[in-house]
């Protein structure tokens, strides 16, 4: 069996509020829901792969807050399945969704969850994106609903991981040694001249790649790749974690069903490396 999306979501923040990673994740798992039409009580495993938070929190889990935020799971007793609400961080930049799809195709083959959710958000640490000119991401959330479909044909092909050999030419930390009082509302992301040209010659070649070891014909196939464009996220900056939900949105919009019948996600991020993954949707 393979493993297809259910349903996708994407949500920006309101902006009478600053912005919170927990908020903008919980409204997005929420809208797949909806859009399935099925309960949080019916997810397994939620996997959130946000990397920028508001006050640069990382304990406790995100994970643990969103699953509370979308009401996965809260009862223990009454609902003591051990695989129902799991939850867990999985961060590893632009390349999280691909990583956290490596993951559910794992516990579905081996039948530990029937439902994945994955979340993806990030937020500025001081709450909205807009207000710092060089921080280059978007204050964004995406969801994927994935599970188990009955047709071998569909769903995800096998995720691949390529890395180059070169030193990474980006990075977001936080610096400790100028930070002073307000370092729970800054963040530092460096990157190097050249970094976006370098970026669509990292996705070009892994999608080659991937193409060539599964014997993909390209012309049949819609790649969903990094997106630089601000216009994406609403004018607010680049889409970072959620750009592959939000381009998986968008390509169902553009996408004509003789012209192609599957996508080919591509992420490129620091490291520098790159994930790719083929998608069969059902019925095509």
């Amino acid at each position: 069996m393979g493993m297809v999306i259910t349903a996708a979501a994407t949500v920006l923040p309101d902006t009478s509020a600053p912005a919170s990673v927990v908020d903008l994740a919980g409204r997005a798992a929420r809208g797949a829901l909806a859009r399935a039409r099925v309960p949080g009580a019916s997810i397994g495993t939620l996997i959130n792969v946000g990397v920028y938070r508001e006050h640069n929190t990382f304990e406790p889990a995100m994970a643990a807050l969103i699953q509370k935020e979308v009401g996965i799971n809260l009862d223990y007793i009454a609902d003591p399945e051990p695989a129902a609400g799991f939850s867990f961080d999985l961060m590893n930049g632009a390349c999280g969704v691909l990583n956290a799809v490596q993951v559910g195709q794992a516990l579905l083959d081996t039948g530990s969850t029937e439902r994945l959710l994955i979340t993806a958000a990030d937020v500025h640490p001081g709450g909205d994106a807009r207000l710092d000119a060089d921080y280059p991401y978007a204050d964004l959330a995406g969801a994927l609903l994935l599970e188990r479909s009955a047709d071998p044909c569909a769903g995800f092909g096998p995720v691949r991981h390529y890395t180059a050999d070169r030193p990474t030419d980006v990075e977001g930390y936080l610096d400790t040694g100028t930070m002073g009082r307000h370092g729970r509302t800054t963040i530092t992301v460096r990157r190097e001249p050249g970094h976006a040209e370098r970026l669509g010659e990292r996705a070009a070649r892994a999608a080659a790649d991937y193409a060539q070891e599964f014997g993909i014909d390209l012309d049949r196939t819609l790649v969903i790749g990094p997106s630089t464009a601000a216009d994406d996220a609403g004018g607010r900056g680049e889409p970072h974690t959620a750009a592959p939900v939000l381009g998986y949105l968008r390509a169902l919009e553009d996408v004509r069903s003789d012209a192609c019948d599957q996508f080919l996600f591509v992420s490129v991020g620091a490291g520098p490396s790159a994930a790719c993954a083929l998608y069969r949707p059902e019925g095509r």
